[in-house]
């Protein structure tokens, strides 16, 4: 069994590369960064602040999140694109940083990669959720840059979004991220760092499939 850890900021191409590296090496790829936009959604819809109160605590007793068949369910309703826009990615940084939440999802992330060997992505992957996983990377990009991506994400999806806000978000959720009391986002003293900024996205799932088949 083999388990392939990877955090780093917003927007960085965490997903990309890990669902592909799952694919090829055909394992199973656990989005932990959409488990949060899920609960965010969630609690956007039903009006429930980001704060630790018994409201959260129904909430959390009531969510149900799996993955099938490269779709999300929340509550067994499959949300994929409800979750991907940025007023959700400011969502989820919000109650990402509530200790209730992340110890609810980390349970059930750990409870996934203890019967399967998994890439599982997010923002404490290798130093909360996945200490001892075989594979840690670490994957960033300039903000410049990960705002520009997401731009054009949402451009191509037929959103009218602004470049300018998405550079601000991105910064805003960085500084939330780094900063946050529970587990921050940072990179793990045993992650391998990969700067994706001049790199191309198939570059680095080569590179992680090829640490991987050494271990195989």
């Amino acid at each position: 069994m083999i388990r392939i850890a990877i955090d780093g900021p917003s927007g960085a191409g965490k997903s990309t590369v890990a669902k592909a590296v799952a694919e090829r090496l055909g394992i199973d790829y656990i989005d932990t960064g959409a488990m949060y936009r899920a609960l965010g959604y969630k609690m956007k819809l039903k009006k429930v602040e980001p704060v630790e109160d018994d409201r959260l605590a129904e909430l959390l007793n009531s969510t149900e999140i799996d993955f099938s068949e490269g779709n999300i369910f929340l509550d067994g309703e499959i949300v994929n694109d409800r979750i991907r826009t940025p007023e959700i990615s400011m969502a989820a940084s919000a109650c990402s940083a509530l200790a209730s939440v992340r110890k609810k999802l980390v349970e059930i992330q750990q409870g996934m990669a203890g019967r399967k060997s998994v890439v599982m992505d997010g923002r404490d992957i290798g130093t909360v959720v996945l200490p001892d996983a075989e594979l840690k990377y670490f994957i960033t990009a300039s903000p410049e840059e990960r705002a520009s991506r997401r731009y054009r994400e949402l451009i191509a999806k037929g959103q009218d979004v602004s470049y300018d806000r998405i550079l601000s978000e991105t910064c805003e959720r960085d500084h939330n991220d780094s900063t946050r009391e529970v587990t921050p986002l940072r990179r793990a003293d045993d992650a391998v760092l990969l700067d994706t900024t001049d790199m191309t996205a198939e570059e680095v799932i080569n590179r992680i499939c090829t640490d991987a088949c050494k271990m195989i």
